[in-house]
């Protein structure tokens, strides 16, 4: 019985450290860059969103603040822009997180 519960036990462990390492895999999407606030009124505080069309509908991925996000923001503050980006994702609070580890507008 015991051998049992700690076999489940370390079944479960290895299925979540497989999950956490899924999430940290890097994604590289490409899209609109923004500002949440300024272009989208999405909220109340400035914050690079990267809109990306998967499929049929639009997916809005919000720059975790990070180096790379901040001193990116100021190329999209007042004007979108089409850029690629790589980083890892995340769901927070029902959003999609990117934080960035690469940005560049496109040309």
């Amino acid at each position: 019985m015991k051998t049992s519960k700690l076999l489940g036990l370390l079944a479960c462990s290895l299925a979540l450290a497989g999950i956490a390492r899924a999430a940290d895999e890097l994604k590289t999407i490409t899209g609109e860059a923004m500002c949440a606030k300024c272009e989208l009124k999405l909220q109340s505080t400035c914050q690079t969103v990267i809109q990306v069309k998967e499929g049929d509908k639009t997916v809005t991925y919000y720059l975790a603040a990070n180096p790379a996000a901040k001193a990116f923001h100021g190329t999209v503050c007042e004007a979108p822009a089409p850029v690629t980006a790589t980083g890892t994702v995340a769901t927070v609070d029902g959003k999609q997180v990117l934080t960035v580890t690469s940005i560049e507008v496109k040309k």
